[in-house]
């Protein structure tokens, strides 16, 4: 049914008798909205100390990319390397270039092989619209940066720094999907025409070729061998030479085979105490399967403050673009009255939001602290990967964010937890079979 002319009236009319309304639209014109709604009450409780504290380090800074995921990794192993060696506060970075490029390089072979797999399909099948869509993109998560590193090891950033194309990757990807789907069509082709699978990886291959010299010129050549040589807090100078980028992982870095991803996504389809995996989510071929262990959020929270307590930070994964201010560094339920300034209500919680796609993990960071009164934890310590500053403004305090408890229960999905600290029947989840998720799934990681 169309709008009316009699109800646009009924609705202006309601609207000019709304004193209330009108003053909050005078607000609006000059402000915006989320200036407008701001809650200074919720500001000022959220002072900058927590009684669990395991990280003081400088902030790092992705800039325009969207590597959130493999800098909050590549922090969280920094920090046990800076412990580990007594290396000067804010002196040591991994090096997340390293890692762009190897992740690049697979992202294209998994979409090849995805590609070849479905060469019978129709173009406009939605398995086959869903890889040329995004043939690969800056976007993963735990599950893809641990297989790339136990593959490809890492380096200090000084072995391989950032370069125009890592720090603002637009371009670049434009480049990569352009080339891809062009090589998706090729490759359909040879099949279609009944070429032997020799024949189909060899052009594969080729096409391989291009994306690497396309990276390198982007990127940048990964080194074979690096040196890596420091001065610990002590002073005293150290000297490793000739390092493989594997060797300094084996020998400097926590393996990330210890680790589990621990999730909350309050689904139907996924269980607590159960493992879920997403169909077309294995972006390194020949890897580990991409798995979650799915929990209840007392049980995650529980875990983060059991590691936090340990000396170790915990990487998570959440909604940083719902009820937060970047300036202030502040993630925070009701930081924005909105309710208020335009008369609705939120109705939705966290199961609903998911559903809806109204919310869904859009960011991944640190957690490197939290505060806790009376037994309860009231809000977290968060290593952003946003710089200290941004256009001429401090960003949180010196880089890091405040995260209330409330927000980290409805914003929250994903924290990765060392095996260890799992009890005894969760431990026993670890090897069941998964729930298989479909590739459209929100939690998808790729492409």
């Amino acid at each position: 049914m169309e709008i009316k002319q009699q109800t646009l009236d009924r609705f202006r009319d309601d609207f000019a008798t709304d004193e209330i309304r009108k003053a909050t639209e005078r607000a609006v014109f000059r402000n915006g909205i989320l200036a407008s709604a701001q809650n200074d009450t919720v500001i000022d409780e959220m002072s900058f100390v927590f009684s669990v504290d395991v990280d003081a380090e400088a902030v790092s800074n992705q800039k325009q990319s969207g590597r959130c995921w493999m800098f909050a990794a590549l922090n969280t192993l920094r920090l046990g390397i800076e412990k580990r060696l007594k290396l000067k506060k804010g002196s040591f970075q991994l090096s997340q270039n390293y890692n762009f490029f190897y992740d690049k390089l697979e992202k294209a072979n998994f979409f090849y092989e995805q590609i070849i797999k479905s060469a019978n399909d129709e173009l406009d099948d939605r398995r086959v619209m869903f890889l040329l869509q995004t043939p690969q993109q800056d976007g993963g998560d735990w599950p893809i940066i641990a297989p790339l590193i136990e593959k490809y090891g890492v380096v200090p950033l000084t072995a391989m720094g950032d370069t125009a194309c890592s720090t603002s990757s637009a371009e670049m990807d434009t480049v990569l999907n352009r080339k891809m789907r062009q090589d998706a069509l090729e490759l359909r082709e040879l099949v279609r025409d009944g070429k032997g699978e020799e024949e189909v990886q060899a052009a594969k291959e080729r096409m391989l070729g291009d994306i690497y010299r396309i990276c390198a010129v982007c990127l940048g050549v990964p080194p074979k061998t690096f040196d890596f040589e420091y001065r610990d807090s002590d002073g005293v100078f150290h000297g490793d030479y000739g390092l493989t980028p594997k060797e300094f992982y084996k020998k400097y870095c926590d393996s990330v085979n210890d680790f589990v991803a621990v999730t909350n996504v309050p689904t139907d389809a996924t269980p607590y105490q159960r493992m879920f995996t997403i169909d077309m989510a294995d972006e390194v071929q020949g890897g580990p399967q991409v798995r979650y262990l799915n929990v209840d959020m007392d049980t995650l929270k529980d875990l983060t403050i059991e590691q936090l307590k340990g000396g170790d930070p915990v990487w998570f994964g959440c909604d940083v673009l719902q009820s937060s201010d970047r300036y202030k560094g502040i993630m925070a339920i009701g930081l924005y009255d909105l309710e208020t300034l335009f008369g609705i209500t939120d109705t939705m919680d966290k199961r609903e939001r998911y559903l809806t796609c109204e919310s869904l993990p859009t960011h991944a960071m640190v957690i490197g602290g939290v505060d806790i009164v009376d037994g309860k934890p009231t809000k977290w310590k968060v290593e952003n990967s946003w710089g200290a500053e941004a256009h001429g403004q401090k960003v949180g305090f010196n880089g890091y964010f405040i995260m209330n408890d409330d927000w980290m229960d409805e914003y929250v999905y994903e924290v990765v937890i060392k095996r260890d600290l799992l009890s005894d029947d969760l431990k026993a989840v670890l090897d069941t079979e998964p729930v298989v998720l479909p590739y459209w799934s929100t939690f998808n990681p790729v492409p």
